[in-house]
């Protein structure tokens, strides 16, 4: 326990290893994560009465209670646990990229006998050739369409090999799109040198394939095959219009990123561009914080760490501001991950230099354009809990759930549970709960089943090392007032759990006035940040509860209740919806009289007699 943690006596024990440490505070949360060549010499230096570090370095230590380390085998085996680490616990201390985009790309299926040119957001080991990523969607989806369209290129699932003819020719082929390689329209060969013509232009290597259609095109006029001619030359200026839209940069044969940053007080924008074949193709930003007190170098190596720990692809060179210290292990550990050697540059003059210095503008505009943004959100959000703490007089409200319940008269009822950390709905936590053990419409039995499974899967994740439900919330929020709340608090009681519950108390137009909590009504002011972070809340609620009951009604009308009943398909259902003409009537028979229809055994038909009894409570 962190009360045992004898500081002095776990200095010595530390081990002249390589390896990542993680610093606890006096309520065993994780607060900094860290990576070292030897974890003796390195974390021992924080606790020296001489030592030189950053404020928030300072002010981490001070609040530091015990400390755990796991051993690696390497400097770079370290890092990558150091990133894995850093991303899973979100340390306080450590600098944290906000952003987490995914990129996509365009999938050439090279193994394929006639191959595809796919949109994909994964890029997998699957003996595929990748291309991007690409920073603009709608960019990347119009060069995939053009090269789709100018080549005739398949797009289909279609399983085809050999010459076998698969069906009909589809839509694609009428109107001009696909060479119809599954009719045998189009001979393999042909097909492949198109494919390849397609992957040279992504490639960036359009005026070859220019050139190559050129010729194509002057032999067809020569031979006076002047259509083809004609389709040939309108591809070539395709081609054109294509290659133009990307700006040259430098050398055409290098795939790199150009990174550079911007930093005001505890925030940092870091400017990405990405070239590839010497073109660049786009940009993007991406925000970090707690960044006060580090230099650009730390700030620089903790956003590459981050940040590719995670996207697939890595370019050849990495062009950035400044030397890092942990250089050297970085390229090895980038190097691992692409499976070519990575460079990292820093250059001063020159093109490259001017790039740099492109991204370095490109950061300071962003930081200062989005400052005030950036502020009023924070007003938005972190401001609104800190008077809903202050309203409620408690303190440490993080995470709020709120709970909802949907139905028509009773008719699949769902629960909705939503999510907000620091005022911002959390998405990847919101759940939907079909309810189970209440017929009709009892918003409170709902509600205490919602309840009930939520805490019972907290337990059962708890117990398996699961993360689904583990976290349970700061505070509650019911969408009513006096009796949901005492429902929630019954519910909470029962598993020995102290979580505040408030019920959102609604006027006659069905609207939040305030909320009730501890017995009371609390009064807020309608144009506080809190008034509004509650109305966000209840609307985000019932958002997700009616969608969940609109998608669940919606099944339900292509979809017969006879469809939950073992040994019944879509002919037997048929087959007693025309003998009995209603589900009443089916409901009603006996096992006899349901083995009177033709497709139904005596085992189906006694299956469904006792299925309706059940649903009935008999």
């Amino acid at each position: 326990m962190i009360w045992m943690f004898d500081l002095e006596e776990e200095l010595k024990k530390l081990p002249d290893h390589p390896g990542v440490y993680l610093m606890h505070d006096d309520a065993d949360n994780i607060i900094y994560v860290g990576k070292a060549v030897s974890l003796k010499n390195r974390v021992r230096q924080y606790f020296q009465a001489g030592r030189n570090v950053s404020p928030k370095i300072e002010r981490m230590i001070s609040n530091v209670a015990s400390f755990e380390y796991i051993l690696a085998d390497s400097e770079v085996e370290a890092l990558v646990l150091e990133c894995n680490l850093i991303k899973e616990c979100s340390p306080k201390y450590n600098t944290m990229l906000k952003d987490d985009k995914s990129y996509p790309y365009i999938k050439a299926t090279i193994k394929e006998p006639y191959p595809r040119l796919l949109f994909t957001h994964k890029r997998k080991k699957d003996n595929a050739r990748y291309f991007g990523p690409y920073t603009s969607i709608g960019a990347m989806k119009e060069t995939l369409d053009f090269l789709i369209e100018t080549f005739k290129l398949r797009t289909c699932s279609k399983k085809l090999e050999g010459d076998n003819v698969c069906g009909r020719p589809c839509l694609y082929y009428h109107i001009h799109r696909c060479s119809a390689p599954c009719q045998g329209y189009i001979s393999r060969e042909e097909y492949l040198d198109n494919f390849n013509k397609a992957i040279s232009v992504l490639s960036g290597n359009s005026q070859s394939v220019i050139n190559e259609l050129k010729e194509k095109m002057l032999e067809a006029s020569d031979n006076m095959e002047f259509e083809k001619a004609a389709t040939l030359r309108d591809r070539i200026k395709s081609i054109r219009v294509m290659s133009e839209k990307q700006k040259a940069s430098g050398d055409e044969s290098e795939d790199r990123d150009i990174i550079a940053m911007a930093g005001q007080d505890d925030e940092a924008v870091v400017q990405v561009f990405f070239v590839r074949a010497g073109k660049i193709i786009g940009r993007e930003h991406h925000y970090l914080t707690g960044v006060s007190g580090a230099d650009e170098a730390d700030i620089i190596a903790a956003f590459i760490k981050q940040y590719y720990a995670d996207t697939p692809y890595i370019p050849r060179e990495l062009l950035i501001p400044c030397e890092l210290e942990e250089t050297e292990v970085i390229c090895g550990w980038l190097s691992e991950k692409r499976g070519h050697r990575v460079y990292i540059t820093t250059p001063k003059i020159g093109s490259k230099g001017r790039l740099i210095e492109l991204a370095k503008k490109n950061a300071r505009l962003v930081l200062t354009q989005d400052a005030q943004r950036m502020r009023n959100e924070d007003k938005r959000t972190k401001q609104a809990m800190k008077e809903l703490s202050e309203y409620l007089g408690l303190q440490g409200l993080t995470r709020v759930e709120s709970y909802d319940i949907s139905n028509t008269g009773g008719y699949e009822s769902v629960g909705s549970m939503v999510v907000f950390e620091d005022g911002k709905p959390k998405k990847h936590d919101y759940r939907k709960f079909k309810i189970k053990t209440v017929k009709g419409p009892d918003d409170y039995a709902s509600m205490r089943e919602v309840l009930t499974r939520r805490i019972e899967h907290a337990i059962s994740d708890m117990e398996n090392n699961k993360e689904g439900f583990l976290r349970l919330p700061d505070i509650i929020l019911m969408d009513g007032g006096k009796g949901q709340v005492n429902i929630a608090c019954e519910v909470l009681e029962k598993y020995n759990l102290e979580i505040p519950v408030c019920g959102m108390v609604k006027d006659n137009r069905h609207r939040t006035r305030g909320l009730y909590y501890n017995g009371n009504e609390i009064s807020i002011d309608t144009s506080s940040e809190c008034f509004k972070l509650i109305t966000r809340i209840q609307d985000e609620t019932h958002r997700f509860a009616i969608e969940y009951h609109r998608l669940l009604r919606s099944k339900k009308q292509v979809r017969s209740v006879l469809d939950d009943i073992s040994g019944i398909g879509p002919k037997r259902r048929r087959a007693l919806v025309r003998h009995f003409k209603s589900i009443d009537a089916i409901r009603e028979a006996s096992v006899d009289e349901l083995c009177k229809v033709s497709e139904i055994t005596r085992t189906v038909a006694e299956n469904i007699y006792n299925y309706f009894r059940e649903d009935q409570g008999g």
